[in-house]
């Protein structure tokens, strides 16, 4: 999907880019040892019904039933309402306080796929001092694989291109020296769009995908049309950043994909011409949105005839026959979106689209931390970050539920959702900042 005019702007993971050092906990540990009695638990998986969850040192230390804790430890008491593992968004392009506003909506991890490197660099530090307690965790690409004058390069940053597959090793290892955790791949000649662009072959994303598992980072590739979604996954890319939306899936596709192993972020929410106004309108969500935010949410992309969320959904559907892992990405901040929010909207459509309300709610936790080999988050389990979103309401049955947030935790640390929302409602005083 094209991004918008202006840039807001894992991977075979070794243990060390886990991020679990004891910075983070010791930021984490005085005082917060908590216990959510009574509650119903999503552990990533399964269901528990009044169960109770222990968090101790930024971390999950027990689940189960009629848990026993010493006076000290804080009991909420959970009756009527549901705790999550903290939501991963698996795809977005974040900047400026993107991180901050996606944590209020329950993202406690984002999955970037295209940022400038000094915004990375510079997170990862916080992360790495325990600094951002108060902010989704990031992973990213980084800088994109594309070709000279291709996607990517129009957003007036600078971006090293590619023009043959004896460029690929080197530029995949510049990209792991600058902090990439993965890498994301452009194979996208705008002709969706009524343009042509210049875009890589299958030969350099060939020798892109295989250097970048030589490094053990996984590759995720960037599509527009069917053809091209099946001709990089033939290359060992390990999954596609969007699902096309411009021919009905062949009926062989679904498994094809399963065949590879691939797994795929459908962004439905950017796909077709969609709005974001139900957003924006929203009473659960609307008073945690600035007004840079709810413009942005009614902003949308150009009408594009070729294109259909209708072929997206049904290769969802597909895709669900054959167990191929569909992971929940949002594409924020394009036109229509905002972080932390569309997290929300894309549940939703996953759910339009077939899955089961208990398999939506796995694409936003479990299913993209097995993907992007996050060993540490994504599940409610003994052991486990306790990165956690507490709503009322039951959405394993109503997935519209999630947005009615009543807590959001990163590492054991309650999101502060108040000041957040006083802060917005200040600047709603303000004049409106129009959206280019």
């Amino acid at each position: 999907m094209k991004r918008p005019a202006a840039l807001r702007v894992l991977a075979w993971m070794s243990v060390c880019v886990l991020l679990t050092p004891a910075t983070f906990l010791s930021a984490a540990s005085s005082g917060n040892a908590f216990l959510i009695r009574n509650v119903r638990v999503f552990d990533g998986h399964k269901v528990l019904d009044q169960a109770d969850v222990w968090v101790s040192d930024g971390m999950i230390k027990a689940v189960g039933k009629n848990l026993k804790v010493s006076s000290d430890v804080k009991v909420i008491d959970g009756s009527a309402d549901t705790i999550l593992p903290g939501f991963i968004d698996s795809h977005t392009h974040a900047s400026g306080d993107d991180l901050k506003k996606a944590e209020v909506f329950g993202v406690t991890t984002e999955l970037d796929m295209f940022t400038e490197v000094k915004f990375l660099q510079q997170t990862k530090r916080n992360q790495a001092e325990g600094k951002d307690l108060d902010q989704a965790d990031l992973r990213s690409a980084g800088i994109v694989a594309t070709a000279a004058g291709g996607h990517g390069t129009e957003y007036g940053v600078q971006i090293p291109t590619l023009s043959s597959p004896g460029e690929a090793q080197a530029w995949v290892d510049a990209r792991v020296a600058e902090g990439s955790d993965y890498i994301k791949i452009i194979v996208d000649d705008w002709s969706e769009y009524g343009a042509h662009w210049p875009t890589l072959d299958i030969e350099t994303v060939k020798a892109l995908v295989d250097a970048a598992h030589k490094r053990r980072k996984l590759a995720v590739v960037h599509i527009a049309r069917q053809k091209d979604a099946r001709a990089v996954i033939a290359t060992g890319a390990d999954g596609l950043a969007h699902l096309f939306a411009d021919t009905a899936p062949e009926p062989d596709f679904a498994g094809f994909v399963a065949a590879h192993h691939a797994f795929i972020i459908p962004t439905l929410d950017v796909i077709g011409n969609p709005s974001g106004d139900a957003l924006a309108t929203d009473p659960l969500l609307s008073p945690y949105l600035t007004p840079k935010d709810i413009a942005n949410l009614r902003n949308s992309f150009p009408n594009y005839p070729a294109l259909s969320e209708k072929y997206a959904e049904e290769t969802v559907a597909q895709l669900k026959k054959a167990h191929v892992p569909i992971l929940a990405g949002t594409d924020a901040d394009n036109p229509t979106t905002s972080h932390g929010a569309s997290i929300h909207r894309e549940l939703e459509l996953l759910v339009h689209s077939g899955l089961t309300p208990q398999e939506a709610l796995a694409a936003a936790t479990s299913v993209p931390a097995s993907a992007f080999h996050l060993e540490d988050r994504g599940v409610i389990a003994p052991g486990k970050r306790a990165d956690l979103l507490l709503v009322k309401g039951d959405p394993t049955r109503d997935i519209r539920a999630t947005r009615d947030i009543v807590s959001v935790w990163k590492l054991g640390v309650e999101n502060d959702r108040a000041a957040f929302r006083s802060s917005v409602e200040k600047a709603k005083t303000q004049p409106a900042v129009a959206v280019p």
